[in-house]
């Protein structure tokens, strides 16, 4: 089926067929040729579980493009991660924006109903945040979407993720009937169920543009699954050095799956010793350059940032998420160039963004589990695993391979993984936590009014569907109750209304019980001014915040350290004897918030990983969040009127944001200035706005890693802002 003829006979514009082709697409997949005589370009709802490259991803840009441009509709693209909302936006934008497509993208900042998102023709976004929007009452998305797209569907099986999802998906469906909805995934193996449930056709297949070989090595060969063997002759002992050697030797790039962090790095060094000797000189230039913009992503490279450039200069790279996400970005933009060879990743880059290669390694497929023990990891992972191997236009197939230590588990390895089918998606909905948040939302917007008619909200979700609304009835009743309790909701006989605490706790896409743990210890901030440490404990009190894991040795040194810091806090301290395990989450609490407090004391962040264990990515990931928490905190304490608080909490929410000290809070208010800058900045002498004024171009691009661009930039703001007030507007 040629996009030519598509287009014709759907009305679609002949540049739709030419944009099609610029991008290599002349002829449709035949899942794609499928999905189009099943009726997706005729407003039909569809699940479509095909594998990784076999082209989900058009068959809904078909339906958005037909949706824009002959319905004059508005689209919705959700995806789950916000590096796969990047991706997807620069696609769509790049590809389409000739055709007069306004393609937009949204993922952050939960506390806005953004109207003017609905002027994009294809909007970007995370679950998180279309949920965020339909807390606020987006009217729009119910108005004017005329397509929905839920990428990455299977995560309905994921208990973080899987609830907003599913809500979401309920609720855009109920507010409109005529939404097309059309939900995307490569391992789903009761797509039926799914489509049941959204009253959609399915198209399953199991075709790829690049067939895809499934093996297991054991004693120096691959056995394939279709009865082949490859012997693996490289002369090396280590296994994945020498899988992934073989690899690149023919012109292939290899993705390794490992568990850990840690396992991520030795590896990418371990093999990049092996593959640096077969780089041409152009491609060690360049690998050179990437190198150095991953050591320079955060300023003063850390030792991680020099142990991740000295991988990719022999042509590997770790990839996991304690890295900051532009040194992420750097990566997969070079492996994408054939540039890097081989990623050594842990499974969170499986389920993110499209990186094919010639083979995927499942080295590790075991996880500890403690309560029983080292298990196999679930089908459906090492699908998402396998499923990058095979690089359109470049392999003729591509292979998956898990790495056996005996015979018989070699064997093992066949019926586990590579024979077995992907587990049942299932609801994760019925947890009071998952709920908790969306029942509030639910009674603060008006779409559910009375215990009946929660249950009727929860009749439209995907767990109604595979199980009855009543097993849910006494988690509803106990999380009405314990909103009612804390002052969130109120009862009106059989009515449930939101108070003005609940209806801001809700808009503010906080966990209920964040909110309560926010309020109380706003509340018992008393007439002198609360420590940072009190308040950045309180922020890590809250469910939202994930907390540092605890190790064995640090818990006397923590204890000793909150005994002589027992006034500061604005909670009670649990009795480790009385209690233990709830002592234990206040020790693990307690070192998040001295991370934060390091943070905000522009510790250096070498320090900061070899004290705490952690990355810049995790640092920054940390710190966004307690940022958002904080600025929950400031607008409780607005709602409350605990004026006392609000200095306070505006200062360090800022302090948090760019990891400073306070007295760089008015340098980081310009553009450009962050936490490396306003340090050189202030140490040359420039401590205020006014003395940036008096200071040339000549002299400020003499400062530590100002330039003369940054130096043009930051005089600019300034002069522009004292010419259009007459002085300088502290942003603080």
């Amino acid at each position: 089926m040629r996009v030519e003829d598509v287009c014709s006979k759907h009305n679609l514009p002949a540049s739709v067929a030419e944009v099609l082709k610029k991008s290599g697409i002349e002829e449709l997949y035949p899942p794609q040729a499928e999905a189009i005589r099943r009726g997706v370009l005729n407003g039909k709802n569809m699940v479509v579980a095909i594998p990784t490259a076999a082209g989900k991803s058009l068959i809904a840009e078909l339906a958005m493009l037909k949706s824009v441009l002959i319905d004059r509709g508005k689209c919705i693209y959700i995806v789950p991660l916000r590096a796969l909302a990047s991706e997807k936006y620069e696609d769509f934008r790049q590809k389409y924006g000739e055709l007069g497509v306004r393609v937009g993208i949204s993922t952050g900042d939960f506390d806005a109903p953004d109207p003017s998102l609905a002027r994009y023709d294809i909007l970007v976004a995370t679950s998180e945040k279309v949920d965020s929007l339909l807390r606020h009452r987006a009217k729009w998305l119910a108005d004017i979407v005329t397509v929905a797209v839920l990428d990455e569907v299977h995560l309905i099986n994921d208990p973080g993720r899987g609830p907003t999802l599913e809500i979401l998906t309920a609720r855009l469906r109920r507010e409109n009937p005529k939404l097309q909805i059309l939900a995307l995934s490569a391992t789903i193996s009761n797509a039926d169920e799914i489509a049941d449930w959204l009253n959609a056709e399915v198209v399953t297949s199991d075709w790829r543009p690049v067939p895809l070989k499934e093996g297991v090595y054991h004693r120096g060969a691959v056995r394939f699954s279709d009865g082949s063997e490859r012997k693996i002759k490289t002369g090396v002992k280590d296994v994945l050095a020498a899988l992934a050697l073989d690899t690149v030797q023919e012109g292939g790039q290899a993705l390794i799956f490992v568990s850990t962090r840690r396992s991520s790095q030795t590896a990418a060094e371990l093999i990049g010793a092996h593959i640096q000797g077969i780089l041409t000189h152009q491609e060690r230039r360049e690998l050179d350059e990437v190198a150095q913009r991953v050591e320079r992503a955060l300023g003063e490279p850390t030792r991680i940032c020099k142990r991740l450039g000295a991988c990719i200069r022999m042509g590997t790279a770790f990839h996991h998420a304690g890295l900051y996400h532009l040194q992420r970005k750097f990566i997969e933009d070079a492996f994408r160039g054939h540039l890097i060879k081989v990623i050594c990743a842990t499974p969170t880059l499986a389920a993110g963004v499209n990186l094919p290669s010639r083979r995927a390694i499942v080295r590790d497929y075991r996880r500890y589990d403690p309560m029983l023990g080292q298990q196999f990891i679930p089908v459906l992972e090492f699908r998402q695993m396998a499923g990058r191997a095979g690089r359109p236009k470049y392999d003729k197939y591509g292979e998956a391979i898990l790495i056996a230590k005996s015979k018989d588990e070699l064997e093992a390895l066949f019926e586990a993984f590579i024979f077995a089918k992907p587990e049942r998606i299932t609801s994760k909905l019925a947890s009071e936590p998952a709920l908790r948040t969306h029942i509030l939302a639910a009674i603060a917007t008006g779409y559910a009014r009375s215990f009946d008619g929660l249950l009727d909200f929860i009749g439209q979700t995907f767990f109604a569907h595979q199980h009855e609304t009543r097993a849910v009835a006494g988690i509803v009743d106990r999380i009405i109750d314990y909103l009612d309790r804390e002052e969130m909701i109120r009862r009106q006989g059989e009515l449930l209304v939101a108070t003005p605490f609940g209806e801001r706790v809700s808009q503010l896409y906080i966990d209920p019980e964040s909110g309560v743990v926010l309020r109380d210890g706003i509340k018992n901030i008393s007439a002198a001014p609360p420590t940072e440490l009190g308040i950045l404990h309180i922020i890590c009190h809250t469910p939202d915040m994930g907390l540092l894991y605890l190790g064995r040795r640090e818990k006397e040194e923590l204890e000793r350290f909150a005994l002589e810091h027992i006034e500061e806090f604005l909670v009670k301290v649990p009795d480790p004897y009385e209690d233990p395990e709830k002592f234990e989450f206040f020790l693990a609490e307690l070192k998040t918030a001295k991370m934060l407090q390091a943070w905000i004391e522009e510790v250096d962040e070498d320090e900061i990983h070899e004290e705490f264990g952690i990355g810049a990515g995790d640092i920054r990931r940390a710190a966004e969040v307690a940022e958002w928490l904080l600025y929950s905190a400031h607008e409780l304490a607005k709602l409350f009127k605990i004026r006392r608080a609000l200095s306070p909490l505006r200062k360090l929410r800022q302090r948090v944001r760019y990891g400073i000290k306070e007295e760089l809070l008015e340098l980081v208010t310009l553009s450009g200035i962050g936490r490396v800058r306003g340090r050189d900045l202030y140490r040359a002498g420039y401590r205020r706005i006014a003395d940036i004024r008096r200071a040339s171009v000549e002299e400020l691009k003499r400062v530590p890693h100002i330039g003369e661009e940054i130096a043009r930039s930051i005089k600019r703001q300034v002069e522009q802002e004292f010419e259009e007030s007459g002085e300088y507007r502290n942003r603080v």
